[in-house]
């Protein structure tokens, strides 16, 4: 089978904007998913500098949405695994990754459990449960202790 010949730079942008049509993508998710097509590493890099030029393309805007996204099930430490494994830099991923987190931790405990955790077991199943979700013990203690407070 005959290898493909490289995209030209205007079917590389082509490509490049089909894929943040769909959804956001950080720089080097998207460059990841370009480097099989471009003609070369320079010709790559030039073209996701024309689109971070043009606001095409923002880490800012891609983890503020990953990570909204995230945020409805998972704590901070997945949500920052998850967009440190997306290349996002780490000034960014701290920033974005902690907002909240007491008020989601809340708010999935709500979701899963109806009532309060009145036995010690209970309480521990639903601590291992949140932390699962990758959210840090002093926010575990604080969301089970809000809970079972406000209905005594």
């Amino acid at each position: 089978m005959k290898p493909k010949a490289p995209y030209s730079p205007a079917e590389l942008k082509a490509r490049a904007l089909r894929h943040l049509v769909r959804r956001e993508h950080s720089r080097a998710e998207l460059a990841r998913k370009l480097a099989p097509h471009a003609e070369s590493p320079e010709a790559l890099e030039a073209l996701l500098d024309q689109l971070l030029s043009r606001k095409h393309l923002s880490d800012e805007r891609y983890a503020e949405e990953r990570a909204r996204t995230l945020s409805r099930k998972y704590g901070a430490a997945k949500i920052r695994r998850d967009l440190k494994a997306k290349g996002v830099p780490d000034e960014l991923v701290d920033r974005v990754s902690s907002e909240g987190e007491l008020e989601r931790a809340r708010a999935i405990l709500s979701r899963k459990y109806r009532g309060p955790a009145t036995a010690r077991e209970e309480r521990a199943r639903r601590a291992r449960f949140l932390q699962g979700r990758g959210f840090s013990y002093d926010t575990i203690r604080r969301a089970l202790g809000a809970s079972s407070e406000d209905t005594v």
